[in-house]
């Protein structure tokens, strides 16, 4: 009572306000009714890159002031080098779906074409994707841990390649150094390396070395394939 007298005797009390109840909206969410979209053509400058699966997104091809020279992968080679052709291997008889699968996913992307005169032939064998462990038991009936084979890669044995190929000193900064340039910078862009694999041209001089063999034919890549020694 007290304290309602003091607000009734109060000469600055606010004048009485008429408070209504919200409606309910009844406005749909974005998730439930989303809006309507405009697609427009990609522009000329962007291109559609490719990625594994067979994934298409757009990517920057041609920066407005960056010589394409410095945009292609170099192979440079040792002076005392040889080139080396070697012959396919024995590949699995059930990967060779997989591997012909490969090969037209990669022609039809324009990754590779096939070539017949390249001094540089390595040669193309599956590897097992390796999933969890589990236990085996072995003729002894012992338990013994085994890894899971969850599917295969196909992969590009350049070994001979790398021997001959000059290394780069230093290709990617180290953490340290790269957090001396950090300092005092407000904003860091940088490039996922992985996503450099088939679509940093390699240079035309080089894109013979990276020729591989099996059992469908030869063929050399365009872009950069994994497994080559200066690669991020």
């Amino acid at each position: 009572l007290f304290l309602e007298k003091l607000l009734n005797e109060d000469p600055f009390q606010l004048p009485p306000m008429d408070l209504k109840l919200a409606e309910e909206s009844k406005e749909k969410s974005s998730v439930e009714e989303p809006p309507e979209l405009e697609l427009k053509e990609l522009p000329s400058h962007l291109e559609y890159a490719f990625l594994e699966d067979s994934n298409k997104l757009p990517k920057i091809s041609d920066i407005m002031g960056i010589d394409p020279r410095f945009c292609t992968h170099k192979i440079l080679m040792e002076d005392d080098y040889k080139p080396a052709v070697q012959s396919q291997r024995k590949v699995n008889p059930k990967t060779h779906d997989l591997i012909k699968k490969e090969v037209i996913k990669l022609l039809d992307a324009g990754m590779i074409y096939p070539i017949s005169d390249s001094p540089w032939v390595s040669p193309i064998h599956c590897v097992p994707k390796k999933g969890g462990m589990t236990v085996v038991a072995n003729e002894n009936n012992e338990l013994i841990p085994t890894r899971l084979v969850i599917g295969w890669r196909v992969c590009i044995d350049y070994r001979k390649l790398n021997d001959a190929t000059k290394k780069d000193h230093f290709p990617l900064l180290f953490m340290d150094q790269m957090l001396e340039r950090l300092a005092g910078n407000e904003l860091y862009c940088f490039l996922d390396g992985f996503s450099g694999y088939f679509q940093i041209p390699i240079d035309p001089q080089d894109k013979e070395k990276t020729t591989f063999t099996c059992p469908y034919g030869t063929f050399a890549y365009r872009h950069m394939p994994f497994g080559l020694c200066n690669a991020p």
